[in-house]
């Protein structure tokens, strides 16, 4: 290999290991800051931390303190019933787009209805509309259908952020993926929803792990409308109940929540890193 090349190749490692060190970084001082003491965070490094603690998380369950509301005695920091809130709405909007993002896209890729492009096209300009432009109609929604304070208002909304680009990732695996492969199922009696549950549906495990991960990213991101949609305090998400809790300098418990909250996603992200670049890729390669 020539000099040239391996300075090239040094080169493009460098930047990449930039690259990841950058996008880290955010990660890193969110733990950082939520294993300081209170005395750390004043007068400490803002890099690292001499004296690690976790008081902070011990905060976040703690059933000692309450606060009265109404008659009732409530935990001071309800962490578990936002997580058991985050869970349920993860789990259906994430049933809800694959669901519909694999039908819509088996649609436009393989049946191609008249349109087909057409359609494809309008559903990938459509993800790049900034979702405080679709907060109004949103919430015009949620409310005349009458399920404000609800976690169906984020079921059904969230949907709306993830479904086009899905989609079109589907649509463009599935349009070049050999016909043959279902055929031979036809051959043998197997209906079009037979063959595509047996042969194609396994086959397109990749790809629906990126679309997975894709929708996973767009809906832990969201706050604004988890926020505004749920306003009661014991209906909310953890990112939308994190973000109504006091930031000061002598607590940071609500720094330790963002950690703990971000972590099962961080943890599904690196545990599918690779089947999520092995579906993006076939989706480009077959598809392109």
């Amino acid at each position: 290999m020539s000099a040239g090349r391996r300075a090239t190749r040094w080169l493009h490692g460098a930047l990449l290991l930039l690259i990841a060190l950058y996008s880290i970084f955010p990660i890193y001082m969110v733990t950082i800051e939520s294993l300081k003491t209170i005395h750390e965070d004043v007068f400490g490094s803002p890099f690292y931390v001499l004296h690690p603690t976790l008081d902070w998380y011990q905060d976040l369950f703690d059933t000692v303190e309450y606060q009265r509301q109404g008659e009732i005695l409530q935990p001071t920091v309800p962490f578990l019933l936002w997580a058991r809130n985050t869970g349920i709405v993860f789990a259906a909007s994430l049933a809800l787009i694959l669901t519909a993002s694999l039908m819509a896209g088996y649609a436009l890729g393989r049946l191609r209805p008249p349109g087909w492009r057409w359609t494809r096209r309008v559903l990938l300009a459509t993800f790049l509309i900034p979702q405080t432009l679709l907060f109004l109609p949103l919430y015009r929604l949620v409310f005349h259908l009458g399920l404000d304070d609800s976690l169906l208002a984020l079921i059904i909304t969230y949907p709306f952020l993830a479904i086009p680009f899905c989609a079109w990732l589907f649509s463009v695996y599935f349009q070049k993926l050999s016909p043959e492969i279902e055929e031979s199922a036809y051959v043998e009696g197997a209906s079009r929803l037979t063959a595509f549950l047996r042969i194609v549906l396994p086959m397109s495990w990749p790809v629906v792990v990126a679309a997975g991960l894709f929708a996973l990213g767009v809906i832990s991101s969201d706050f604004i409308l988890a926020g505004v949609f749920l306003p009661n305090e014991w209906h909310q998400t953890i990112a939308a109940g994190m973000a109504t809790m006091d930031v000061s300098l002598e607590d940071l418990t609500v720094v330790s929540g963002v950690s703990l909250g971000g972590l099962p996603v961080v943890v599904i992200g690196a545990l599918f890193a690779g089947s999520y670049v092995r579906g993006l890729t076939a989706a480009m390669t077959e598809g392109a």
